[in-house]
């Protein structure tokens, strides 16, 4: 905080396990809140029978997997933020499409329309992990019942051995969350329906096409050349079989 010019009066850090011990009891619900917590960390779950009574965790009805804990710090951030409050998350891509526990509990997400967005982002971006992560953003209090794809995995630029979101990318992707409009291979607002009848994955690649960047080939025009390269090679070898001829009746 000090590194980024916060007074010390402004910010409260306090150190412990937040799925088991949430601090700051006294300052939530919160408006906003910014989180980037560790990726498929193990945590109790349901060796602990006391979480699943846990009004963080109890109204999904499952417990995230002991051996990764991502969508349980989803489930926090849920419960702590206000009812016009929005909760930004950067997760590991797994959770968006993993079955057991972790689908039940991305259906009682979209089931009560708490997903606003999916971003995905470039990979090499954060220091200590070279994986491609992706932004979930949450809401108590949507306008609508879709849920935002983004597919910002382009958006970067390199930085020696990292990637590097800047201003542009950063604006293009604010741009686009703001609007909610599609954007071929960029943007797709998807339907509650279309999320259900996809069994509830919530991959940004499942809704927002990619982009074909192959080269197109002209079937017919290579044809052609081809045809034409084998009746030049026929020429060629008509002459060098003369030739070799000719050499042949030298020497007899």
């Amino acid at each position: 905080m000090h590194l980024h010019d916060i007074d010390y009066d402004k910010f409260d850090i306090a150190c412990e396990d937040t799925l088991i011990s949430p601090q700051h009891w006294d300052d939530e619900p919160f408006e906003v809140i910014v989180s980037n917590p560790p990726y498929s960390i193990k945590w109790a779950g349901d060796d602990n029978p006391i979480l699943i009574n846990d009004p963080r965790f109890a109204s999904a009805g499952v417990l995230a997997p002991k051996s990764k804990a991502d969508l349980a710090f989803i489930m926090h951030s849920l419960s702590w933020l206000a009812p016009n409050g929005t909760a930004s998350i950067v997760c590991f891509p797994g959770i968006m499409y993993r079955g057991g526990a972790e689908k039940k509990i991305r259906k009682y997400l979209i089931d009560n329309n708490y997903v606003d967005c999916v971003i995905q982002l470039p990979g090499n971006l954060f220091f200590g992990t070279s994986i491609a992560t992706c932004i979930m953003v949450l809401e108590k209090n949507k306008k609508d019942s879709g849920v935002l794809f983004i597919d910002a995995s382009s958006e970067f630029v390199k930085v020696t051995n990292n990637n590097k979101l800047t201003d542009e990318n950063i604006d293009r992707i604010v741009d686009a969350f703001t609007k909610r409009d599609d954007v071929e291979y960029f943007a797709k607002l998807t339907s509650y329906d279309e999320i259900r009848e996809e069994d509830y994955n919530l991959s940004v690649s499942t809704y927002v096409e990619q982009e074909d960047t192959r080269e197109k080939i002209d079937i017919v025009k290579l044809n052609a050349e081809i045809r034409e390269i084998v009746a030049r090679e026929q020429v060629l070898r008509d002459e060098i079989d003369k030739i070799i001829a000719d050499i042949e009746g030298e020497q007899a």
